[in-house]
């Protein structure tokens, strides 16, 4: 719920003397004059700017899913397009850099909406005195990025701005692809006595980013685990025929994801502790910055919640494939506490997961 708005306030004032001018009334005011860092962490901030500015404005049927992409028909096709950008800095980082971010992050959502990827559109946003022989690092990382997720670029756009103006460089991708019209998977499908399943180990990627950042050594180097997911998921809806959610865990990690699920479909998420896959060195890095790794981005991990009857098949074709070997079942779904996501913890306590509140990890996809 939006907080009061003081009555005769400067913020008040201005705010409607901007919807005199844009034709569109009310302004929603917040607690926030101005956008912060915390409203790009895709948690609760993220959440406010999209349901009290940017969906009020923009309300469709297909928008109002708020999936990965928008899923429409086409003279009988069934198609799903999506877009990203990205901001990441270092723009090169172990395991990967800002180019392979930016394909595989379109490529990936596409993928959460059960598509096969097809085609991608790219747009540049160099900043003047970015190191031509970096730029050049980055596109042909984006090439062989779409070569292995078996996709095209086909169209794009470049625009340079002013020194200072920009952090080297931003990306923005977007995507289309086609959906097959036995698969029916967006955010509202979650039902009571799915079970929620993980394709691999968690806050790979934002700890990768954070030990550069932060000039962390670990014994093993730890490598972001960005990746083209779209032939796991392809493996996967290959075996499993009542696979309801896919969710790739980006900002804000597990934790937003599944809070974003449980309100969409108005159920409660029951995850498991002790079942969710980290591996050392992420636990290691997450006590030395003060980290949760719930909260930390991924890149190439996915979330899939599925009927029952099909965990066996889809953990079987996970676990056969190289990007899902780790997969494991962390939780279920409830009619408990609808709306919020609960986790057993270690030593038999429970505890609510929350979405994301401020910005643990800016800039990092």
């Amino acid at each position: 719920m939006l907080p009061e708005s003081k009555v005769g306030s400067t913020e008040e004032t201005n705010g409607a003397n901007l919807c005199a001018l844009m034709g569109a009334c009310p302004l929603p005011l917040s607690d926030y004059q101005e956008i912060v860092l915390a409203h790009g962490s895709g948690g609760k901030l993220s959440q406010q700017l999209i349901q009290e500015i940017l969906l009020p404005q923009f309300r469709n049927e297909l928008l109002d899913v708020q999936h990965d992409g928008a899923v429409f028909s086409v003279n009988g096709a069934r198609l799903a397009f999506s877009t990203d950008s990205f901001v990441v800095s270092p723009i090169f980082f172990p395991g990967g850099d800002i180019g392979k971010l930016a394909v595989h992050g379109t490529v990936n959502d596409l993928a959460m909406c059960g598509a096969r990827p097809l085609y991608l559109s790219t747009g540049f946003i160099l900043e003047e005195g970015l190191s031509m022989r970096d730029f050049w690092r980055v596109v042909v990382s984006m090439r062989e990025a779409a070569a292995a997720a078996g996709v095209a670029l086909v169209t794009g756009d470049t625009k340079v701005v002013d020194r200072g103006k920009a952090d080297k460089i931003f990306i923005n991708t977007s995507g289309i692809g086609v959906v097959p019209e036995r698969v029916n998977i967006h955010p509202g499908r979650a039902r009571t006595g799915d079970k929620v399943i993980v394709s691999g180990e968690i806050a790979v990627h934002g700890i990768a980013i954070m030990s550069v950042r932060e000039g962390l050594e670990f014994e093993t180097e730890i490598s972001s685990d960005t990746a083209p997911l779209n032939g796991l998921v392809h493996a996967v809806l290959a075996v499993g025929t009542d696979i309801h959610v896919l969710r790739d865990p980006t900002r804000g990690g597990i934790s937003s994801a599944l809070s974003e699920i449980a309100l969409s479909a108005h159920v409660g998420i029951s995850l498991d502790e002790a079942s969710i896959p980290i591996s050392e060195e992420v636990k290691g890095a997450c006590e030395i910055l003060g980290l949760d790794p719930l909260y930390v981005a991924n890149e190439g991990k996915f979330l899939a919640i599925v009927a029952a009857e099909e965990v066996a098949p889809v953990l079987a074709a996970m676990r056969a494939h190289p990007l899902g070997e780790k997969a494991a079942v962390i939780g279920s779904v409830t009619d408990d506490h609808r709306g919020f996501v609960f986790m057993k913890t270690r030593i038999g306590g429970t505890r609510v997961v929350e979405m994301l509140s401020g910005e643990q990890l800016p800039r990092i996809c």
